[in-house]
């Protein structure tokens, strides 16, 4: 499942690690593919990212296996392909590539059997490496901040997804948006809330992430935030999301 959204700060990364922790907490086996370059997946699960001397730029570039650079995490049944900034290279260098956009589906060939689910954290753009990870997932879950300017956006990104299905990936779907960044506070936060559910319907989680101060301390912390404070907000929301991620898959 690619974790996608080409607009920043809208909760990508927070959403991709504490869903992968949430279902690592119920015993699923989970891969988390860290195709940010700016790498706060990696380092959000406490890997010393600038310490590295192979991650997922090495494997697009074709030097080292993807199953050579499989890390685990302190969290037991999750692992992680780690990246760096280097990967911002891989986009330039894979133009001239035959199939570039096949690239990661091909290096996940490999490894994708041993984990019951794998999660790829996109990068806030729809360049190459985005479109790689839908290339290879089977659906993509689409995070997205109740703030106005987020609905622009949207429009563009589910375009992207389409134009990927109809020519690279014919069984890829949207799993569904994510709503995050709630604050009850906000008026605007109901509002937006209400245009997406009344556009995407049953598309739109139940679950909504709150605004909450834990989530943004504990990437300083190299935890997710089902380690970092379970009983917060943001830890409940999003073990309430693996709960019904689990329970879209059973249906």
């Amino acid at each position: 499942m690619a974790v996608a959204n080409q607009k920043g700060g809208v909760g990508k990364t927070t959403s991709a690690v504490s869903l992968a922790a949430a279902l690592a907490k119920k015993k699923k086996k989970v891969l988390l593919v860290d195709s940010d370059p700016q790498g706060n997946g990696s380092s959000g699960l406490g890997i010393r990212v600038r310490e590295l001397k192979r991650h997922l730029y090495h494997s697009y570039t074709g030097s080292v296996p993807l199953a050579e650079i499989l890390l685990d995490t302190d969290i037991p049944y999750l692992s992680v392909v780690p990246t760096s900034i280097d990967l911002a290279a891989a986009e330039v260098e894979l133009v001239g590539v035959d199939q570039r956009e096949r690239c990661l589906e091909r290096l996940l060939a490999s490894v994708v059997d041993q984990f019951d689910y794998v999660l790829i954290d996109c990068p806030p753009s729809l360049g190459l490496l985005t479109v790689n990870a839908l290339t290879s997932a089977h659906s993509a879950l689409i995070p997205m901040q109740c703030e106005y300017y987020a609905l622009e956006g949207l429009a563009q990104l589910v375009n992207t997804i389409r134009s990927v299905k109809k020519r690279l990936n014919p069984d890829l779907f949207i799993e569904g948006l994510l709503l995050t960044m709630f604050d009850r506070r906000n008026k605007l936060s109901f509002q937006v809330a209400e245009e997406v559910k009344r556009h995407f319907g049953k598309q739109v989680f139940k679950t909504i992430i709150p605004r909450n101060v834990r989530l943004s301390e504990c990437p300083s912390h190299g935890q997710s935030i089902i380690d970092y404070d379970p009983r917060s907000t943001g830890a409940q929301a999003y073990v309430k999301l693996a709960a019904e991620f689990l329970r879209n898959q059973r249906k």
